[in-house]
Order: C-alpha cells, then structure tokens, then sequence
C-alpha cells in the first residue's frame, strides 16, 4: 500500500467546505448544550442543514452527523445517545424505527486491494419498525429490513431481511420477530 497514492478527490461531501465547517461547528456546540427533552431544536437545526426529519422524530443531544444532507429519518423514530450516522453516502431510516446508543452507521470504507487504499462509499437504509440495539456497526450498503431487529453489539455487513431477530459477529437472522399489539 502506498497512502501518498490516496485521492479523494472524486468524492463528493454535497457541500462546499465552508459550509461543512459551519455544520460541525453547530453540532459541536448547539447538540451537546441542548436539554434531552430539545428533540425540537435538534430536528430543526438538523432539517436548517438538508436533513430530512419526520414528525415525532427524538434525537438525543450526544448523536452525530457527519454530512446531515445526506441523512432522511421517518416519523417518530428515535437516534439514541452517541450513535454516529457517518454519512459519507445516504442513510435512510425508517418510521418508527429505533438506533439505539452506540450505533455506527458506516457509509464508508476502503478498498484494501487497491495500492491507493481508494475510498469506497455505499447507502444504508433501515426499514420501517426496525430495531438497532446498542453498540451495532452497519456497514456500507447493508438493507436492514422493516420491523427486523439487530441485536447488542451486532456486526451487521450484509443486508438483513424483513421481520426477523438477527444478532452476532457477523449479524445473522435466528427467527422471525413475533409483534403484538
């Protein structure tokens, strides 16, 4: 590998830098200064900043948001504490789904094979109803979906399907999720 070799270039933020730079700023003063029950304030600087946020949407005041831009949350889902939507690319999040703490959302990677170690970007969608437990990763590209559930500390590298319980390193559905009313 030869990292001089590593150009991003071609990589598209959505928005100029400067403009970046105000985003980061914002979220590194006005979320963590927010009172948990802010979940007003936190929608609307979010939404200020291309965000797409439903109604009801909670985001605790410790989440973070890398490109806002590039992020669309559903109605009356919930961002818990210290989830990191790293939204290199699209992330998608269903209504009424749940990212519980300590959830990264990873758009981005690299490709080891390459000499030039070349960035490599893909969506994330979590589908509606969907539960991340605490402390999952989801990687670049992976479907998550409607109503599945991802258990604690789940490495999550391929797409998972609709209504099933799936837990481990890597995530794997185990059985199907039984809702009631």
């Amino acid at each position: 590998m030869d990292l001089r070799r590593y150009d991003q270039s071609r990589f598209d933020r959505g928005r100029p830098g400067w403009y970046v730079l105000i985003w980061w700023l914002v979220q590194a003063i006005a979320f963590p200064l927010t009172p948990h029950p802010a979940n007003g304030l936190r929608r609307s600087l979010l939404k200020l900043f291309g965000a797409e946020v439903g109604v009801g949407v909670v985001i605790r005041p410790t989440a973070r948001f890398t490109y806002p831009w590039k992020v669309a949350i559903g109605d009356y889902s919930w961002i818990g504490d210290d989830v990191v939507f790293y939204s290199l690319d699209r992330i998608q999040v269903g209504q009424h789904s749940v990212i519980s703490q300590k959830s990264y959302l990873c758009t981005g990677s690299h490709n080891f094979q390459d000499t030039a170690f070349g960035l490599v970007t893909a969506p994330i969608t979590i589908g509606n109803g969907a539960w991340v437990a605490t402390d999952c990763f989801i990687a670049p590209g992976v479907q998550v979906g409607a109503n599945a559930v991802v258990g604690a500390r789940s490495s999550v590298f391929s797409s998972l399907p609709e209504g099933q319980v799936c837990w481990g390193t890597p995530c794997r559905p185990h059985y199907p999720r039984q809702m009631t009313c």
